[in-house]
């Protein structure tokens, strides 16, 4: 799988961001009506990422910065929004290395902790976030007060790689 990054009004982008959408009406009975603001996903303080398998896109997943400044959030977070793998390459370890690449990336901006929202709705969300260290944290955003939300949280640590790159990474096999 190559991974790039993009605009978050690349085509590809927005076509993978209007399929987690579809995933989210079909899972909750509508679309995350979280507020996003193109702008939040660009380096150095955020970022989409767009992985190709075969030189189609296949996965998309960003983050974006949060201070202290605002409610719930501490200096240092990055916030995980839009991960989502078509469902026909589900299953081959493809958002593991998604997510690892979101966590180096936003480690090498200077980020010190990974947070997201998810909900009981999607378990594989939840398996892949705790299987990769995430712990719940405080519920935070526009869902903290729905019971079906989830919220997870991961230290990071520094990493050297850049925030604007496009590298092949080989996910693991299942």
């Amino acid at each position: 799988m190559e991974l790039r990054a993009v605009a978050y009004d690349h085509p590809d982008a927005v076509r993978l961001i209007a399929e987690v959408q579809q995933e989210y009406v079909r899972r909750y009975g509508g679309e995350d009506a979280t507020p996003t603001d193109p702008t939040e996903f660009m380096p150095p303080r955020g970022l989409i990422v767009v992985g190709y398998l075969d030189g189609r896109p296949t996965v998309c997943g960003g983050w974006r910065a949060h201070d202290a400044d605002e409610p719930h959030f501490a200096d240092g977070d990055a916030e995980i929004k839009r991960m989502y793998v078509t469902p026909r390459a589900r299953g081959r370890g493809l958002a593991r290395a998604l997510l690892a690449e979101l966590e180096r990336t936003a480690a090498a901006a200077g980020r010190r902790r990974m947070v997201l929202e998810t909900g009981y709705a999607q378990p594989e969300a939840i398996n892949l976030y705790a299987s990769s260290g995430y712990t719940q944290i405080a519920k935070f955003g526009m869902y903290r007060d729905h019971d079906g939300s989830v919220c997870y949280g991961k230290s990071l640590r520094p990493h050297p790689w850049s925030p604007g790159f496009s590298r092949r990474v080989d996910a693991p096999t299942v």
